[in-house]
């Protein structure tokens, strides 16, 4: 009887944590529906008239299909980028021996702990010197390598038996095969994880782009938002229509890789 209770005060507070976590997106997309919604209109969950009107002002008056396939292609490559570089790296930490391994994986560690506003003068400098200000290189650059993802990646690999590389080594593989083909098809799970993380990461950023890009026509999804902010300062539908377009993608992206994601983190041992 205790048991039973316990159980269903617990199932009783997830079920109203997760209200309280859906109801703004739940207000997000009700306000989206609401044409001419704003701060003074009457709070309506369902509206009495729904339109897409804001979804037509969006679209009509901003070039905001151009802007999404931006981030699509900005955050795609990032994802893509991270996980070449992070791989090799993480390979390289877990399984080649070499002098000072350890110090270096704690070294490239500590570049987490250094917060990107203070890399913002350095990069932009070297972004002008090269001539990528305001180009998409200009953005991508920065992000190609990620020390979380060599951390994740390495944590998964050492989870791989090593008897798995003696085995092949003795059929003649050298590492490129064995990380090809035996370590990279073990650690899927983390794989997925980390290029959820790296496409969610560049999606939502919104300083770096904002520091390097000046075109209308090269904008991501962060700055046409916050544009919309000082263009459309009391048609709430219409920003809130901005925000559910950015936030179908990655609601769509972790509905179908959100199995991956929890076996990647467990198998890493992140907690």
């Amino acid at each position: 009887m205790r048991e039973k209770t316990q159980r269903a005060l617990l199932t009783t507070v997830l079920i109203l944590g997760a209200i309280v976590m859906f109801f703004p997106f739940l207000w997000t997309l009700s306000t989206s529906f609401s044409s001419g919604a704003g701060l003074d209109a009457t709070p309506q969950l369902i509206p009495d008239q729904p339109s897409f009107s804001a979804y037509q002002t969006l679209f009509s008056e901003l070039p905001f299909a151009r802007i999404i396939v931006n981030s699509l292609g900005l955050a795609a490559a990032t994802a893509v980028f991270q996980l070449i570089t992070s791989s090799m790296a993480a390979y390289a930490f877990s399984r080649l021996p070499f002098r000072g391994r350890g110090a270096v994986f704690a070294v490239y560690l500590a570049t987490m702990m250094i917060p990107i506003q203070v890399l913002i003068v350095p990069l932009f400098v070297q972004m002008r010197d090269l001539g990528l200000v305001d180009t998409y290189l200009g953005v991508l650059l920065p992000g190609v390598a990620s020390a979380f993802g060599v951390f994740l990646l390495r944590q998964a690999m050492n989870g791989v038996p090593r008897e798995l590389d003696e085995a092949a080594t003795l059929d003649g593989a050298g590492h490129f095969r064995i990380f090809g083909t035996v370590v990279l098809p073990l650690v899927g799970p983390a794989l997925a994880t980390l290029a959820v993380f790296s496409f969610m990461n560049s999606w939502n950023g919104f300083l770096w782009p904002l520091i390097i890009l000046r075109s209308a026509e090269l904008k991501t999804l962060p700055l046409a938002l916050a544009g919309l902010q000082g263009q459309y300062t009391t048609q709430w539908d219409v920003m809130m229509a901005g925000s559910v377009v950015s936030i179908l993608p990655m609601l769509a992206i972790y509905l179908f890789a959100q199995r991956y994601v929890i076996q990647g983190v467990a198998s890493s041992g992140i907690k």
